[in-house]
């Protein structure tokens, strides 16, 4: 007799380009089911989330290409690339990870609507956050809109389970056709603006392993200390790592309590602080999914007719504020190292951030798009959840009145001005006593470090007090009720 051909199990693969602690692949295979795993190319990705896809996918096929599969790679509409792959080849099953975007819910529900109305077995899985946005809600039965009780109530609920192992091995199924990853043309071009960045990123499962291992050795215990001086290497830098899903919350949530155990709680308060942030993200995937349309639209509503500016000005300073030439040391810093490296440290993004929207009075959209494009970790929640906290409209925003300085946050983060002297060289020169603010240096100095205002470093292009002042007149004008909720 014919024996009969083992079922073959589609995964599908979003933002959780890993093997390890990936659900959705772990119960295919324990199906018994011979695998096809498949990638199909989210277009809506900026130029520098592209880069890092490029290389983890490329990562992640040498994966599966070491265990016995193979990762097909194909550009179009899911709703139509994964029906036509269940037809051609017997698929009988199929796994994914949850998103959560609005457009993609609404894609997966009626993708699995679909193949269920066909007999396919479709199951979906967490396998990007700690706790599922509807886990967790108040004791009115509401979503949390403030971080501090959604983490309280997270840490309520049992530990996050522990994460899964890597198969040894995956059965694949015969050669499928699919796109050659060089044809995707993901790495920027013109300008080819990442060819440097090789050399601060290495993206893709083991490299977020390193990444992990080097912050829980070297840097935990400090974390919660050094994590705010982007003079240093404070931060885990995992960002970007998470936001592709080279590796899991979950993992690093396990990690990091096995690493505070081994140490006899010596880093317990730089490993909670860590985990906080790894929270603050599912917080942020939590405002998304009660929020949809975060990206476009002010939580609070009233911000609505906030007085933004616009026009040939605003453009210009825009401009400015992108290039890094607003005259301020440390958003110039900041927005540099933005473009040159795709990211930029967390609390310099608050300053600039600020600084666009408060001292400059620019639309936090704007801000939010060049951060999407430009930001190997652009994520759509955590993107757009924290520019609205910035901007004093979203949930648990900062409030109205809290302006950074981005003169005194220099002086304070960045005291020796390392930050600002790899990342705005022309003023390098100068004592580090006037490095914050150039235009307060005396002539002598200016011309001793071969600087001439406005020429060799511009100009401030709005003045610290005033911005802020017309800042805070702009936010007064708003209802009592938007300040008292944004305060």
């Amino acid at each position: 007799m014919t024996q009969p051909q083992q079922p073959v199990a589609l995964v599908w693969f979003r933002n959780d380009l890993r093997l390890s602690d990936n659900p959705a692949l772990t119960a295919a295979i324990e199906s018994g089911a011979r695998i096809l795993p498949i990638y199909i190319l989210d277009e809506a990705l900026g130029g520098a989330a592209r880069w890092w896809l490029h290389h983890s996918l490329a990562d992640l096929a040498a994966s599966f290409d070491a265990r016995g599969a193979r990762l097909v790679l194909r550009r179009g509409d899911a709703m139509e690339i994964i029906p036509s792959l269940v037809e051609e080849h017997g698929v009988g099953s199929v796994y994914w990870n949850r998103v959560y975007d609005a457009s993609g819910i609404e894609r997966d529900t009626a993708l699995k609507s679909a193949l269920r109305e066909t007999g396919i077995a479709v199951q979906s899985f967490n396998g990007s956050l700690l706790r599922e946005p509807w886990e967790l809600k108040t004791k009115a039965g509401t979503p949390y809109g403030v971080f501090t009780p959604f983490w309280k109530s997270s840490l309520a609920l049992p530990e996050p389970s522990l994460p899964l192992l890597a198969p040894e091995y995956i059965e694949g199924i015969a050669e499928v056709s699919g796109d050659h990853l060089e044809h995707w043309e993901l790495r920027p071009q013109s300008p080819e603006w990442a060819v440097q960045w090789p050399q601060f990123w290495s993206p893709g499962e083991g490299g977020a392993r390193t990444r992990a291992l080097h912050l829980l050795e070297n840097g935990l215990a400090q974390y919660s200390e050094m994590r705010d001086r982007p003079d240093v290497e404070g931060t885990s830098r995992l960002s970007a790592h998470l936001r592709f899903g080279d590796v899991s919350p979950r993992q690093l949530w396990h990690w990091t309590l096995d690493q505070i155990r081994r140490d006899d709680g010596r880093g317990e308060s730089g490993g909670w602080a860590f985990l906080r942030e790894i929270a603050w993200r599912d917080f942020n995937h939590n405002l998304l999914f009660h929020n949809p349309a975060l990206a476009t639209r002010n939580v609070k509503r009233q911000f609505d007719v906030f007085p933004w500016r616009c026009g040939a000005e605003a453009d210009r300073d825009f401009a400015a504020w992108c290039q890094g030439q607003t005259g301020y040391p440390l958003v110039d810093a900041g927005m540099r190292e933005l473009w040159q490296t795709g990211f930029m440290h967390n609390r310099v993004r608050m300053v600039t951030a600020s600084f666009l929207v408060k001292h400059l009075r620019i639309d936090w959209r704007r801000g939010e798009a060049w951060f999407r494009d430009t930001l190997v970790d652009a994520c759509p929640a955590n993107n757009s959840a924290n520019w609205q906290w910035v901007a004093g409209c979203g949930a648990d925003a900062a409030p109205y009145f809290r302006i950074f300085n981005p003169i005194a946050q220099a002086r304070k983060f960045d005291p020796d001005g390392v930050y600002i002297r790899r990342w705005v060289p022309e003023i390098g020169g100068l004592p580090t006593t006037y490095l914050a603010a150039p235009w307060e240096a005396p002539s002598l100095a200016l011309t001793g470090a071969g600087i001439t205002s406005g020429k060799t470093y511009p100009a401030p292009i709005v003045d610290h007090v005033e911005a802020r002042n017309e800042a805070l007149v702009a936010y007064r004008s708003l209802s009592n009720e938007t300040l008292e909720g944004a305060a």
